[in-house]
């Protein structure tokens, strides 16, 4: 089965990244040639195209800010946790530039403000558009909302499937990688931590 390319660019938002997709296009046909192959080929004629689109899609985040999303706070009188969970994302493992996708759980503390629930999805889901790995990718977006929202402590957790584990080297299919980072109270206070966890784990 193939992926129509047009039906794909109607349901992606991304960013149009100033990306040089010609140079990824000749890269992408001398690997192609490499490896043995005939770029020339009727099936692979316009995979260079192809290729240089998908990354300039996966790539946007290298030219985003994700900070910008937590700009626009709201003042609110709440000191409970707030917890953002099961938010999907792809990412592009920089030793192989081969994908991970998983989801992410974000919870944070507010101190009088808080910001759209849908904010903290988009700086996760730039932060992946980039090429990253999966311990980084998890302080950063919790150094983001640390950094640039009025909370008294930030959790991230992340679980994902490597495809650098699952189709090369071990082939471990199934297995995934969890990676936490604390910030403030979630750090110090051992119930609050426990009561994250507790909820990540609900259904």
């Amino acid at each position: 089965m193939s992926c129509d390319e047009e039906d794909v660019d109607k349901v992606i938002d991304y960013v149009d990244a100033p990306v040089d997709l010609d140079r990824i296009q000749r890269a992408v046909a001398e690997i192609l040639e490499a490896v043995g192959e005939d770029p020339n080929r009727p099936g692979l004629r316009d995979t260079p195209r192809r290729v240089a689109r998908m990354y300039q899609e996966m790539f946007s985040g290298l030219h985003a800010d994700p900070a910008r999303h937590l700009e626009v706070v709201f003042p609110e009188e709440y000191d409970e946790m707030v917890l953002i969970k099961d938010i999907p994302f792809t990412s592009m493992c920089e030793h192989h530039l081969l994908p991970f996708s998983g989801v992410a759980h974000v919870a944070y503390i507010p101190d009088g403000q808080v910001t759209g629930l849908s904010k903290i999805a988009r700086v996760v889901e730039e932060v992946a558009r980039r090429p990253q790995v999966q311990e980084r990718m998890t302080q950063e977006i919790a150094d983001l909302i640390n950094t640039h929202l009025n909370t008294t402590g930030v959790a991230v957790v992340l679980s994902a499937e490597h495809s650098c584990m699952a189709i090369r080297g071990i082939r471990k299919h199934g297995s995934s990688t969890v990676t936490s980072a604390l910030r403030g109270i979630f750090k110090t206070s051992e119930s609050t931590r426990a009561e994250f966890m507790s909820l990540i784990k609900k259904n």
